[in-house]
């Protein structure tokens, strides 16, 4: 089996009009949801995280199925952003037919069943992660994994359009504040099975996810050259955002002040999935790789301290100490500034120590010829030294040195 990408090559014409037209019928769903979520006045902050994240997933998939045309997983990216967009249209004009206008809107009943499409874009997020980075499962006996959760995924949104058309035909569509059936939510009587299907759907995505991911952990094990450096893409991806999402939700959970800091922490570990995928799948500077996992590494380790910081000075002044709110969040933020600067200085040597060994090295070496070069007097040594230093910490294939003559 090979495991290479597809060859790079010019776009067909055929590949340039089908993506014009999901591309456009993307940015016209995403110029669209927000209007219906302020019509149906559903529309709130939060909202613009999801909005970013839907905005990635195409613009990531349409790039990628650009240059790779012959790679699914550009199609596959941009036709998860489509379907997650499309079901935020739809749950919005759901909203706004039937809990704002009592059902007197055009084309409700199609919001309504359009609505669960949202369900097709985990589906197809989970194919991603399986046929990263050449669109290709890695052997055949995968395919018995693949089959049960298609299968399980055209079941679920089978059932789903199945609930909603017998709702709409016997008038009985009734959605919450986010679009969807409340039936969905509590299924009960003869909807009572899709308790089990949702159930089985979801441990599906999650289990199918996780093989997956260990899968490709694995495979970064055993690689070596650009599909190393790839996956290293993926995994550095898959890592962050998690540690994002799960670290901003629980802030926004145990620190309600910290709320919005908590939602773009969020948005920001969702986005990186899909960008990181773009980028190893374009092999887009890839030996740059291990700079940016020990900026991002070092980042989010500064971030986090200082939010644990200010969140325990806020808490001990106002809780404790019985300083005014205002003060406190002021001498707080004062104090996480301040430690800015000193804290990301020596994050980033302890993080380049581990992950970016290059730099490190280089700045070792750096820094002892500058310590010989204070007691240097003669020309032909310094020469020597610098010439040598250069070629420990760069490995250049040539090197000259131009002296100036006074």
């Amino acid at each position: 089996m090979r495991y290479g990408l597809p060859a790079r090559s010019r776009p067909r014409p055929r590949s340039r009009v089908v993506l014009a037209i999901m591309g456009g019928l993307a940015l016209a769903l995403i110029a669209v949801a927000v209007p219906l979520s302020v019509l149906a006045h559903t529309w709130s902050a939060s909202n613009a995280g999801p909005i970013l994240d839907v905005a990635a997933l195409c613009a990531v998939g349409a790039v990628v199925a650009w240059h790779r045309p012959a790679n699914p997983l550009g199609w596959i990216l941009l036709g998860a952003g489509g379907s997650q967009v499309l079901s935020a249209a739809a749950g919005g004009y759901s909203v706004l037919d039937y809990r704002v206008h009592h059902g007197t809107l055009p084309l409700g009943p199609v919001a309504v069943l359009l609505q669960p499409a949202w369900a097709a874009t985990f589906t197809l997020l989970g194919l991603v992660i399986l046929l990263y980075p050449g669109g290709r499962l890695p052997s055949a006996r995968w395919w018995f994994m693949l089959w049960p959760y298609l299968a399980l995924a055209g079941l679920y949104l089978g059932g789903a359009l199945a609930i909603a058309a017998d709702l709409i035909a016997g008038h009985r569509v009734r959605v919450d504040s986010g679009g969807t059936l409340t039936v969905f939510d509590h299924p009960a009587g003869g909807t009572a099975w899709w308790g089990v299907v949702q159930t089985l759907f979801f441990l599906a995505l999650a289990g199918s996810w996780l093989t997956w991911l260990v899968r490709q952990v694995f495979a970064y094990s055993g690689s070596a050259g650009d599909r190393r450096l790839q996956l290293k893409w993926l995994l550095s991806g898959a890592a962050a955002g998690i540690i994002l999402a799960a670290g901003g939700f629980v802030t926004s959970i145990s620190v309600p002040a910290l709320n919005g800091i908590g939602s773009a922490a969020m948005t920001v570990g969702i986005l990186l999935l899909p960008v990181s995928l773009g980028l190893g799948i374009l092999k887009f500077r890839l030996y740059d790789i291990d700079r940016i996992i020990s900026r991002a590494l070092s980042y989010t380790i500064v971030t986090a301290l200082l939010v644990g910081v200010y969140a325990g000075l806020v808490l001990l002044a106002t809780q404790v100490l019985r300083f005014h709110s205002t003060v406190a969040v002021a001498a707080s933020t004062l104090v996480a500034a301040a430690l800015f600067n000193p804290l990301r200085r020596r994050v980033q040597h302890l993080v380049d120590r581990r992950f970016n060994r290059a730099r490190y090295d280089a700045d070792l070496t750096v820094a002892a010829f500058a310590a010989r070069l204070q007691d240097a007097v003669d020309v032909d040594a310094v020469h020597a030294d610098l010439a040598g230093t250069v070629h420990r910490a760069l490995e250049p294939e040539h090197l000259s040195l131009w002296l100036s003559s006074w």
